[in-house]
């Protein structure tokens, strides 16, 4: 599904991500993990488009689209739910979602999201600002959903969540995987990434230093790329 090559990012002239290669396949979870500023959301950015790589290729089904505007990348199938959720405070629920519809026959629509996100259906006249941090990630996730991807890139979305709420996002990302959903995950919430993980990568100043299973994911491994005495 998704195959990025040897990616090089740069923020002026900052090198942020040093020869980045990392796979999604079809259906799966693949889980990006990493201490604060070792370049996960630039990854994310990068494959989307919005921080364009300087080296490198980014494929999604094996058709080539680094170096193409965001608005191009999400045409080929791929949605992005942002860290800090960015949804228009001042427009109404169902306004923030009508704002990336892309119909598909029988994709993602108002009644569908609306199925998924009772509670968005109960809000759809509310203000984005005045929902709950977990009404918001709900939002920023129908939003993604409404651009009606086939892989989804996920920053942060447990990011300051009550447990109730984080239980609720893994219902959620879990329900997407059963329905065929490809999803490349960013997570500091390292029990619910691995919950959910079918492949793990982990960035270490901007480069990856651990790929595997789950399984193959041990306690000599988070202690040396994971732990904050590190």
């Amino acid at each position: 599904m998704l195959d990025v090559q040897n990616l090089h990012t740069y923020y002026g002239e900052s090198h942020i991500l040093h020869d980045v290669s990392l796979k999604v396949k079809k259906g799966s979870v693949s889980v990006l993990l990493g201490r604060n500023g070792m370049g996960k959301t630039t990854t994310l950015h990068s494959i989307m488009g919005i921080v364009p790589p300087k080296s490198g290729k980014v494929l999604i089904k094996n058709t080539e689209i680094n170096g193409k505007p965001s608005y191009q990348v999400s045409k080929h199938g791929i949605g992005i739910v942002p860290q800090g959720r960015r949804i228009f405070s001042d427009l109404t629920v169902k306004e923030n979602l009508l704002t990336t519809y892309r119909p598909i026959n029988n994709g993602w629509d108002l009644n569908k999201i609306y199925e998924m996100f009772p509670r968005l259906k109960e809000r759809e006249t509310s203000m984005g600002g005045t929902l709950s941090g977990g009404e918001q990630q709900m939002l920023s996730i129908g939003r993604a959903l409404m651009t009606n991807p086939e892989l989804l890139l996920l920053d942060e979305p447990s990011e300051g969540l009550s447990p109730l709420m984080v239980r609720e996002v893994i219902r959620i990302i879990r329900e997407l995987k059963d329905n065929g959903m490809s999803m490349l995950l960013v997570e500091q919430n390292l029990a619910m990434a691995m919950d959910l993980a079918d492949y793990v990568y982990i960035l270490n100043k901007g480069s990856i230093v651990f790929e595997g299973t789950p399984k193959e994911f041990d306690s000599g491994v988070k202690n040396k790329y994971l732990s904050l005495s590190s």
